[in-house]
């Protein structure tokens, strides 16, 4: 099955453009169809990577050898050799070739004294599939096996999960060396995965894994580099309602989370299942917000005394998420409390169960989950 990606790639006014995202999420598959004639570097290859390792001037030298060079020059995996985005700084510079440069991770990059070619490129990156990219997409098998293309539309999803899990989370990390403690860090994915979408206690997490409270947000952050999670803040303008201080962390697919622990079963009804339609649709907003640059920061709001929205959007868009078979007057309580404190244009309660949208005490829209992606994706929520 082919997929129709939203991401955009627009090299018209700039030099080159990052494409980051984890691995299987699809960029050399996508980029090879949407550039079929551009000339391609794979860092996966080993005799290409060590060729490079040795002689990163061997780039330039073969691609001046080719010109012109009229498509944009793809270099996949580039964290694998930092070191090369000199050459790709000089060429762009000099010879105004185009690059892409794809990554799986962004740690090395930054670090490093290349420093992602100083502002030179543009940024972008490919999530897992999205709901409006799918045909007649399955929620409750995206909730099962998550959306990376590959495993969405195979027989075998949980037999990859299972594969995807053991050697790029741990054998690959490990292997661009960065975490020592390989064990460590196995046993801190599981502790992560079972306090998805949850607070973060880093105290409770080091005493579980036996690992130092910093060690333990160094390894979020690499996480988060690596483009397999992301730490949630909390939403912080709210005055007379104090918002706690602890972030949330959310992985990249729910299939991923769901091998780590081990859950496959879904029973309606249940936590569990709360809260991975919730992960469902933090990841369509998040993708929504890279997707269509629109630059409004996400976050959660937490009071001190506990009330609670899952998602706010900027200063104007609050999100309740509930999975329950029906909506009780409860389940507003959160959203009344955040609109009495901002003046929210869209109060939204998504809901699972409920098959039509309401409108309920003049403010509060209550939508069916497939209705909002609808509008989100369309843009009504600006």
């Amino acid at each position: 099955m082919e997929f129709k990606r939203l991401v955009k790639l627009d090299l018209s006014d700039c030099k080159g453009l990052f494409l980051f995202g984890p691995r299987q999420t699809g960029k050399s598959y996508w980029l090879s169809k949407k550039f079929p004639k551009s000339i391609y570097y794979d860092l996966l290859l080993s005799d290409l990577y060590f060729k490079l390792f040795r002689s990163p001037h061997l780039l330039r030298e073969e691609l001046m050898a080719k010109k012109p060079i009229k498509h944009p020059v793809v270099i996949d995996e580039i964290q694998k050799l930092p070191k090369l985005l000199d050459e790709v700084q000089y060429l762009m510079e000099r010879h105004k070739i185009k690059f892409i440069l794809t990554g799986s991770s962004a740690r090395k990059i930054k670090k490093g004294s290349a420093n992602l070619l100083g502002g030179r490129a543009l940024y972008q990156q490919l999530f897992p599939l999205v709901s409006p990219e799918i045909p007649k997409f399955d929620l409750y098998k995206i909730m099962r096996f998550g959306s990376l293309p590959s495993i969405y539309q195979s027989k075998r999803a949980k037999v990859l999960l299972q594969s995807y899990a053991s050697v790029y989370l741990k054998e690959e990390i490990q292997a661009e060396a960065l975490v020592r403690n390989l064990q460590a860090f196995s046993l801190f994915l599981e502790v992560v995965a079972k306090t998805n979408a949850e607070l973060i206690n880093y105290s409770n997490i080091a005493h579980d894994v036996g690992l130092s409270s910093n060690t333990i947000r160094e390894y979020y952050h690499l996480l988060e580099d690596t483009f397999l999670g992301y730490l949630l803040t909390p939403y912080k303008k709210t005055i007379k309602r104090r918002s706690v201080s602890m972030n949330k962390f959310y992985f990249f697919d729910i299939g991923v989370k769901n091998v780590l622990t081990g859950q496959w079963d879904m029973i309606e009804g249940t936590a569990e299942f709360g809260r991975r339609f919730e992960h469902f649709i933090f990841n369509e907003i998040l993708a929504y917000l890279k997707y269509t640059q629109d630059e409004r920061k996400i976050c959660f709001w937490r009071s001190k005394n506990h009330q609670e929205v899952d998602f706010v959007i900027g200063d104007n868009l609050a999100v309740e998420v509930k999975s329950g078979k029906e909506i009780r007057p409860r389940d507003l309580k959160g959203l009344k409390a955040l609109s009495e404190e901002i003046p929210l244009k869209y109060k939204i309660l998504v809901s699972l169960s409920e098959k039509t949208s309401r409108l309920i005490e003049k403010q509060f829209l209550m939508l069916p989950y497939k209705i909002f992606l609808k509008k989100l994706w369309s843009k009504q929520f600006v």
